[in-house]
């Protein structure tokens, strides 16, 4: 894949520690568009480790939430016809841990938005290591408005 995903795109000076690529100690996950939603591919490091060879439970569930977010985001932005993708902040995110996640192995996350709506999205998650399903998730992030601390974050 290449260097300019949607956070790089759309939110180069964003510090979030996930997803912002401004952020020099975050993940600063890369998200590209696929058909229908987002994948990105992330490869831990040993300090993203639970205990020896596995990935932090906390550190699969930012890569979740941030990479959701920004399916909705998107899914907003297309939905709407806009320029630039709205503001979006996660309501509620749910994480399944279905199997140990290896560090070292290259991990796979998609992101499919499952529910449009007018200012929120749900969006179905699932993370693959070494072909396996290691994680899955399913959140609803919503468009924030003016006044909100994470409004224009992205600018």
């Amino acid at each position: 894949m290449g260097e300019d995903g949607v956070q790089r795109t759309y939110a180069p000076t964003s510090i979030c520690f996930g997803c912002g690529p401004a952020n020099e100690h975050g993940l600063k996950i890369n998200s590209y568009r696929i058909e229908g939603g987002l994948q990105l591919e992330f490869m831990p490091e040993p300090h993203h480790q639970a205990f020896p060879g596995m990935v932090n439970g906390g550190i699969i569930g930012t890569l979740l939430d941030c990479h959701g977010n920004w399916a909705a985001a998107m899914a907003l932005m297309d939905e709407q016809g806009l320029d630039e993708p709205p503001c979006t902040v996660t309501a509620t995110y749910e994480v399944k841990l279905r199997r140990p996640t290896p560090t070292g192995e290259l991990l796979t996350v998609t992101a499919f938005p499952t529910e449009v709506l007018d200012d929120r999205v749900h969006v179905e998650l699932k993370m693959v290591a070494a072909g396996k399903v290691c994680a899955t998730g399913s959140g609803l992030f919503v468009a924030v408005k003016e006044g909100h601390p994470a409004f224009h974050r992205w600018s």
